[in-house]
């Protein structure tokens, strides 16, 4: 299939330069390098710049309410399980008012493609800061700068017990486009939190990765079954720390050292993976964790991927093995099953 058939008749209006632009045209072609045809595809959305995306695609979609996109999709999923479920939300959507729908779509595991825009900012209401903003920032909502811990979302789906977990860029469209596969391929949630630009409300504040410049150095691509190594150079890896006490530490450590680290994204156990998804992200403080001097690069691609039964699955499972061992098999026979009375007039 090719991506412009998933390219709906609507003019898109985000703004010039927004990060959205991109992930829109990742998601046309990562939709196509799936192959479901577009009839099978369902995109839902709540409110927010992100949510706009089911008016740009050309498949089935519901932009919904404030923060309920999950429940709509999990109720389209579970009622349709043949089809492909796409979520858009974004981190004022997902993780403020939706963020009790957010939890439970991954507790139960639930196959659905959930696309995270994460540019820690309100931006279709006008620049307020939202749950992901860091502390300290100054936004319409917080003169002075907000004092409260920004969510960090991955924090968020491995305490929800999420099965898939992945990042990426806005302006790294192949690597976007491989972890929206991979996510769809996955039979569970999966959660692609996507790190997007605010041109207008939060310029620039991606630019220690989204700068080409400074992309290598500080950041690093996994790939399952490959060596964690990073750097403009290639000339830096990742390995465990076991000499600062009972808690292994990742630290940074030249390429060739033989202690690099090899990713393995499908480990039923998420403690490295949290581990790693948590690099490079900012304490309670505000500021960028430091190990020995020497920054952590923040983890971008697919960073878990492991198998759990999918609630969809379970679900119609039971339901077809109620139906097979009972006897009531229509509604009519159902009413005869019932106490039943004439009225005489």
């Amino acid at each position: 299939m090719e991506a412009s058939q998933f390219k709906s008749n609507q003019y898109v209006k985000f703004c010039p330069g927004c990060g959205d632009h991109a992930i829109c045209m990742a998601l046309q072609k990562a939709m196509a390098e799936v192959g479901i045809p577009t009839h099978q595809t369902v995109v839902i959305s709540g409110i927010g710049c992100s949510s706009r995306m089911p008016h740009y695609l050309n498949t089935y979609g519901f932009n919904t309410i404030h923060g309920r996109g999950a429940a709509i999709a999990t109720g389209v999923k579970t009622s349709h399980p043949e089809l492909s479920v796409w979520q858009m939300t974004g981190d004022g959507d997902c993780l403020a008012i939706g963020g009790n729908h957010f939890i439970h779509e991954l507790r139960r595991n639930v196959d659905l493609n959930i696309c995270l825009f994460n540019n820690r900012i309100y931006g279709l209401t006008k620049g307020q800061y939202s749950p992901t903003s860091p502390k300290g920032f100054v936004s319409k909502s917080s003169p002075f700068g907000t004092v409260e811990r920004p969510f960090i979302p991955a924090e968020l789906v491995f305490g929800a017990r999420g099965t898939f977990f992945a990042r990426t860029l806005d302006v790294d469209m192949p690597t976007t486009v491989d972890c929206m596969v991979q996510g769809h391929q996955h039979k569970g949630a999966s959660v692609i939190e996507c790190l997007v630009n605010c041109v207008i409300f939060n310029n620039g504040t991606h630019n220690w990765i989204a700068d080409r410049e400074m992309r290598a150095e500080h950041s690093i691509v996994l790939r399952h079954g490959e060596k964690m190594i990073f750097g403009k150079e290639k000339d830096k890896g990742l390995a465990l720390d076991y000499s600062q006490g009972l808690i292994p530490q990742l630290i940074v450590v030249p390429a060739n050292d033989p202690r690099v680290l090899t990713h393995d994204a499908t480990m039923q156990d998420p403690t490295l993976h949290r581990m790693l998804a948590l690099m490079g992200q900012e304490d309670v403080r505000g500021e960028r964790l430091e190990v020995k001097g020497e920054d952590l690069p923040i983890a971008l691609g697919v960073i878990r991927n492991a198998a759990e039964e999918a609630y969809d699955i379970a679900v119609n499972q039971q339901i077809n093995e109620v139906r097979e061992k009972s006897k009531v098999k229509t509604f009519d026979q159902l009413t005869q099953t019932l106490e039943q009375w004439e009225v005489e007039g």
